[in-house]
């Protein structure tokens, strides 16, 4: 799966030990990662576009803004909890 990966999935996955480290490791080993520049746009068009334009099959984000978009979008958006509970399955 074409997993992209918001900024600050990333940026808390370098910073702490949690559940965003462990959605990067298990996306750099059995997925491929996607993910844009930094940048910041008040809009956050540029993450949901980049998303996109990298032909992502998922977007994992913490910013509510994205999230909040849910069905409207073009691929789903999870949080990185969302996304840990879709790779782990029912159980």
């Amino acid at each position: 799966m074409r997993v992209f990966l918001d900024t600050n999935v990333l940026v808390s996955a370098f910073a702490t030990r949690g559940l965003c480290a462990d959605v990067l490791r298990h996306v750099l080993a059995d997925h491929q990662l996607a993910a844009s520049e930094p940048a910041r746009d008040p809009d956050d068009q540029w993450v949901l576009a980049s998303a996109i334009a990298g032909a992502a099959d998922l977007l994992v984000t913490g910013d509510k803004d994205l999230l909040e978009l849910g069905g409207r979008a073009p691929l789903p958006i999870l949080d990185p909890r969302g996304f840990w509970n879709l790779l782990r399955g029912p159980g």
